[in-house]
Formats: C-alpha cells, sequence, structure tokens
C-alpha cells in the first residue's frame, strides 16, 4: 500500500527522526514506491526522471537495512557505484544527513583524492562505499578491496553509465560481487544495452516508472532564441542580453565543450558578472569548492559542460542557459533538470543557430512539445535549410571556426618530411642528386610515379649489398654528381670515428666487408 507519509514506508525510527530533522514530510512518486520493496529486500529497477528524488529512494532502505551487523576490515557491506565524481560526493552527502543517528563508517573513492586517506578508510573497515567505477577497480586491483561482503550494490544513473562508457567496467564489478546480494538499479531511459545489463544482474526486479523516461518537469518553463550569426561572439552577445531581460537569481549555463567553457567564463567576467567555472579538466579540490560557492550563493553564473548535468542536487536554481545545443535529446532533459526542482518553478532557455535545427526538432519530439521562441523565429527558408543539413555527431561536433588549417599542413609536413628533403628524393629517383634543381616539365612527377612496380627480389629486412649502389649511381652523370667529402684536418677518417674497427677489437664474424650501420657494434677480443 502506497503512502505519502514516511511514517507508513516501513522505514527505522531512527531513519524517519533523521527525515523529520531534515524537514521533509511527504515522500516523492518514486520514493513511495521504492522504498517498502527495497527495505523488504527485493531488487528494484526504478525509471525516473532527475530531481525525482531517487537518491533518498535507496539511501533511507539502505540505511534502515544496515542498521544491524557490523563491517570487516576491506570488505564493505553495501557498494554505490556513480558515474562522476560530483554525484558520488552528493550521495555521500546524503548518507551523512539521513545517517544522523546511527554509527555507519563511509568511505568515498573517487578520482582527484588521495589513496592513502582511502586506504586507511578501507582497512578499518566500511559499511557503505561509494565509488565510480574507474578508482574501485583501481583499488581491488591493488590488492585493497575484497568485495564478496557485499549485501547490497546500487548503481546510480545507469544510462549515464553507458554514455561515458563504464558499461564494461560496471559488468566486471557485478561478476566480483556475490550472487546473493539486493540490487537497486536507478536510470533516466531504458535504452537496450541497459535493459541487457538490468536482465543479466537484477533477479525478478520489480519495475518502478513515475514519469515517462527523457521527460522534463512541467514546472520548467522552456523556450528557444534564434540566433541568426552562428559567431560565438554573437551569441555570447545575446546571453548577455537574456541575462539582463530575467529575472535571473542564479543560473547554470552549458556548453558542448570544455574550451568553450573557459571562454565563456573569461567573457563572463570581462562583462562584470558574478561567475564561476565546472568542466571535467579541474581538479577535485577545486571542483568541489566551485560547486559550495554556487551553492551558498557566492557565485551567481555557472558555466559548465555536462559534467554537471546530472544527478547534481543543486536546490534552487532559478535559470538554465543552454549556450550550444546538446548533441543529443537526452541531454537537453537533464540539463534543464537542475531547474524546477522538487515542484519549484524553473526556466530555461537555449540559444539556437542555423545549424542547431534539426537538433531542435529531435528534442521537440522526445519532450512532446512545440517549440516556443524569445523574439522571431526562423524564418520557413532558414528552417528548411536547417533541418536539409547534414546532423552533427556526438563525437565529432562541428562550428564555424573550428578547423585549423595550419594543423593538415603540419601533419603533412611531418608524414613527408621537411622540403630540404626532396632534394634527396629526387636523387634516389634518378634526377640531379645535388647540382640542377630547375623545375620539371609538367608530368614529369606523374610519369615517375607511373613506372611498374619493381619485383620484391629481397627480403624486406635484408641488408643492401654495396655491389647495387653503382648500378643506381650509374643513372646520374658523374659531371652532375657532388664531390666527395673530405676529413676535416686533425680528424681520423669517418670509419675510424663510426663503427670502424679499432685496435683489440675485429668486426662480427660472417659478414666480411658488408656490415649495415645498425649492427657495427664492436666485439671485443678476449684478452686485449
Amino acid at each position: 500500500m502506497q503512502t505519502d507519509n514516511f511514517a507508513g514506508l516501513g522505514l527505522s525510527a531512527k531513519v524517519l527522526a533523521a527525515i523529520e530533522a531534515a524537514g521533509y514530510t511527504t515522500a516523492t512518486p518514486i520514493q513511495a514506491q521504492a522504498i517498502p520493496i527495497a527495505v523488504a529486500g527485493r531488487d528494484v529497477l526504478g525509471i525516473a526522471q532527475t530531481g525525482t528524488g531517487k537518491t533518498a529512494s535507496f539511501v533511507l532502505p539502505m540505511i534502515t537495512r544496515l542498521e544491524s551487523g557490523r563491517a570487516r576490515a576491506r570488505m564493505p557491506r553495501s557498494l554505490i557505484l556513480a558515474p562522476t565524481r560530483e554525484l558520488a560526493a552528493q550521495v555521500a552527502q546524503s548518507f551523512e544527513k539521513y545517517g544522523l543517528n546511527h554509527k555507519m563508517t563511509l568511505a568515498l573513492l573517487i578520482g582527484g583524492v588521495s589513496f592513502d586517506e582511502q586506504y586507511r578508510k578501507l582497512d578499518r573497515g566500511v559499511d557503505v562505499l561509494i565509488a565510480t567505477p574507474g578508482r574501485l577497480l583501481d583499488h581491488f586491483q591493488r590488492g585493497k578491496l575484497m568485495l564478496m561482503g557485499v549485501e547490497i550494490l546500487v548503481i546510480d544513473e545507469a544510462d549515464r553509465m553507458l554514455d561515458m562508457g563504464f558499461i564494461p567496467d560496471i559488468e566486471k564489478i557485478c561478476k566480483l560481487l556475490p550472487p546473493r546480494r539486493q540490487t537497486l538499479f536507478f536510470s533516466a531511459t531504458m535504452p537496450p544495452e541497459i535493459t541487457r545489463l538490468v536482465g543479466q544482474f537484477l533477479k525478478d526486479p520489480v519495475r518502478i516508472e513515475v514519469a515517462k523516461p527523457a521527460t522534463a518537469a512541467k514546472t520548467i518553463t522552456q523556450r528557444f532564441r534564434f540566433c541568426p550569426s552562428g559567431d560565438d561572439w554573437a551569441k555570447r552577445e545575446v546571453l548577455r542580453e537574456l541575462i539582463h531581460q530575467l529575472d535571473v537569481k542564479n543560473a547554470i549555463i552549458f556548453c558542448n565543450r570544455k574550451r568553450d567553457v573557459a571562454i565563456l567564463l573569461k567573457s563572463l567576467l570581462k562583462h562584470g558578472f558574478n561567475a564561476g567555472a565546472l568542466h571535467g579538466d579541474m581538479d577535485q579540490s577545486s571542483r568541489m569548492a566551485t560547486l559550495d560557492a554556487f551553492r551558498d550563493g557566492r557565485i551567481t553564473l555557472l558555466a559548465a559542460s555536462d559534467v554537471a548535468a546530472r544527478g547534481l542536487d543543486i536546490p534552487d536554481v532559478s535559470h538554465i542557459f543552454n549556450f550550444d545545443v546538446p548533441w543529443q535529446p537526452d541531454d537537453y532533459v537533464h540539463r534543464i533538470g537542475r531547474t524546477g526542482r522538487a515542484g519549484k518553478e524553473g526556466f530555461s532557455a537555449t540559444l539556437v543557430t542555423g545549424d542547431d535545427l534539426k537538433s531542435v526538432a529531435a528534442i521537440s519530439k522526445l519532450i512532446g512539445e512545440e517549440t516556443k521562441w524569445i523574439g522571431d523565429a526562423p524564418d520557413a527558408d532558414t528552417m528548411a535549410e536547417g533541418m536539409s543539413r547534414r546532423g552533427r555527431g556526438r563525437g565529432k561536433p562541428v562550428r564555424r571556426g573550428d578547423s585549423k588549417p595550419g594543423r593538415t599542413r603540419g601533419r603533412e609536413h611531418s608524414r613527408h618530411g621537411p622540403r630540404s628533403n626532396e632534394v634527396s628524393h629526387a636523387a634516389h629517383n634518378g634526377a640531379p642528386a645535388g647540382g640542377d634543381r630547375s623545375p620539371q616539365p609538367i608530368g614529369a612527377t606523374e610519369a615517375r610515379n607511373a613506372r611498374p612496380p619493381q619485383p620484391a627480389t629481397r627480403e624486406r629486412h635484408e641488408p643492401r649489398r654495396q655491389e647495387e649502389h653503382p648500378a643506381r649511381e650509374a643513372r646520374v652523370p658523374r659531371e652532375q654528381q657532388p664531390a666527395p667529402r673530405t676529413a676535416k684536418p686533425n680528424q681520423p677518417p669517418r670509419d675510424k670515428r663510426e663503427g670502424g674497427q679499432r685496435q683489440g677489437e675485429r668486426a662480427p664474424v660472417g659478414l666480411g666487408e658488408h656490415v649495415p650501420a645498425f649492427l657495427r657494434r664492436p666485439v671485443r677480443v678476449a684478452g686485449q
């Protein structure tokens, strides 16, 4: 029987006291349905959009179930896997808040934090282990962690795990866990790969779906702003105009690339905005400090990449701006889900260029809502042209100004060698080696390259024999050949300086005079 009151969900008295101390009285739909099943020990498949209270729906029953028992060294009793450091840290904060009346031990295994401190916590034994997949496997492979004592496994933001390429790691971790365990699996969407994972590692799960997958909360007002110019500087002007026009208490501004986050932050600071940045290249301490400053109101605008789009519980975000239209429609839903949380009103505005119209149509189809514009909408011709353009792939975004011809030339230069080497190539093909550099007749290079290939009569790595050289040099007239080099005064001959035979040494036996340069290593004679 479902109830909106936490008291009827089967939670312990200590947990209920912590919920009351936190100021919560009514459970969200996902909490009301998932908590009783999780407390009973059954597997749960929870499908709900972001901002619906998924974290508490597994934290509260886990604390209730872990009240009895004691953790052993290096053998955690429960494991929570999260896709990002920020989400893992947020889950840890939830355990500290709701575990106020318990003496549970907790360890957080994420990148950017010292291994030694994490080792010490694991050695003392932990009831709850919260980790990102990569750091967890690092500890396991170092022999610092044993997983055969895990009673409860939680996989949070599973579709985000898929996007970040963590599914092979998840499969590896699940195979290290005991088969007799409870698994709580949460995801906002259910693509085929996630469905396969559920069928492989969950046993008769209870499916709980409180909202249509990948839909935006009804409390969010969504608007789009068309930018006729696709240049980034023009988009930054439009963004500043929107910030001044709207009643922005605080806002997260999303970019598709980390480098664009840095450029946008510099522009915002230059124009007097109180702004910060959050992206994947920042170290962990800087990322957490920036998030804390944004939560506390010391930063008003937060320029961010998609590392901040999923799972972060930042209360009272009034506005979301998409400086770039996301490459996948699902990412749009997760981005704007940072506002309008827990029934509060929110506002999102997305900047759109002609190249983005096809992506906007896909977003409109996914959320099932008509696109509403701030200002003038693109005309019919612009819309038709935008819809006819090829879509941009997730891994290969294209934007005006991204191409760098200099880099292409540099790659070609390094592949074919510097310009000064062309003479030696020409000499090898029969052209004058050091004298005549006059232009070749048009088509001469093509004619030379069109010669039929010579049969391969030698093995690939067989050293060239000296008797072959006169035949090759015969192609060049003697009068055009460069004069032989002469040794400088007071220097020994070249063969004495570079691999030649020294006193007390002799050449390797069996090769005679035909010793390749790379084999000219002196062999000392015993007794000399």
